[in-house]
């Protein structure tokens, strides 16, 4: 067998990049995503397509902020590996994948067999994430009118907001910048993202009970691909009243207002709360998501 030949896609072949089956359905959950010709990878093998990648940022941003599409032909695991180790971008891997996939034996092997290329190229394990969308045909969620929301121009508000509910959370991404760089970075984080999000900042809002305390935060939000449940959180010190389920229909309403008729929505698996929040506010699961991160990131 010959060793694969990795290339780098322009706008004048990039329709290689269509070549390879797509079990997964990967093309339908990207139906919205612009992907640049010169950041789409191939691994072929004989000339035929067994690999292939597709890094993704937003309009400005000058190198992509993930991999947001693999795939590795039955077999080609290596080939897949040595794809991902020839980049010249260690970001986040993001592998998407159809609700159920566990439970149909050939999805089930796609979906394996990119986790063992991404393995095999020092990509570990992050998190798996269900993926929402709410669409205007389910209903808007009842809001239970409990709290009093507003916008709010100093960041540095947020930021402390941020700091405290990241100080009890369940997010494995937050988790992860806290081991890092401590609840300073994982509240950067967050923040930087809400700026990164094409939507105004005047969305922003603060939620506080009727006494006049803060109960936590949301950002409603566009991302490249169309309006998005940017964050809800609530403040450690205000869990155990549901105060999440009112953050969240606030920020359905709020989206709506603006005009959106379809909203995404992510939680992490393990995250029960959220994940019932979800469901309650009228979310269904339409895909799944595996993160992995490389191992060997440098450090900032």
């Amino acid at each position: 067998m010959t060793d694969p030949v990795i290339r780098a896609l322009s706008a004048s072949d990039a329709t290689l990049f269509d070549a390879l089956p797509d079990p997964l359905g990967a093309r339908e959950s990207h139906r919205r995503t612009h992907f640049r010709p010169e950041w789409k990878r191939v691994a072929l093998r004989d000339g035929e397509v067994v690999a292939r990648g597709a890094w993704w940022g937003g309009p400005e941003d000058p190198e992509p902020v993930n991999i947001n599409w693999f795939d590795v032909a039955e077999g080609e695991e290596e080939a897949g590996a040595a794809l991902l180790r020839s980049a010249p971008w260690q970001v986040e891997l993001e592998i998407n994948l159809p609700g159920g996939w566990r439970d149909e034996p050939d999805r089930r092997a796609a979906a394996e067999a990119r986790f063992t290329a991404a393995r095999a190229a020092g990509y570990e394990l992050l998190v798996e994430r269900f993926l929402y969308q709410w669409t205007s045909e389910r209903g808007l969620p009842e809001r239970p009118e409990r709290l009093r929301f507003r916008s709010e121009p100093d960041d540095t508000v947020f930021l402390d907001a941020l700091r405290r509910i990241h100080s009890a959370t369940l997010d494995a991404h937050a988790l992860r910048a806290i081991e890092e760089g401590g609840l300073d970075r994982a509240a950067q984080e967050e923040l930087d993202f809400f700026h990164w999000c094409p939507s105004p900042r005047e969305w922003w809002q603060l939620a506080h009970t009727p006494e006049g305390e803060l109960a936590g935060i949301h950002i409603p939000a566009h991302n490249p691909s169309g309006p998005t449940i940017g964050f809800i959180g609530v403040l450690p010190e205000q869990r155990g009243r549901g105060y999440a389920y009112d953050l969240l229909a606030e920020c359905t309403h709020f989206l709506v207002e603006q005009g959106a008729e379809s909203i995404s929505g992510a939680t992490d698996r393990g995250n029960f709360p959220m994940a019932a929040n979800f469901a309650k506010a009228g979310f269904p699961v339409v895909r799944e998501r595996v993160n992995f991160h490389p191992a060997d990131r440098a450090e900032p």
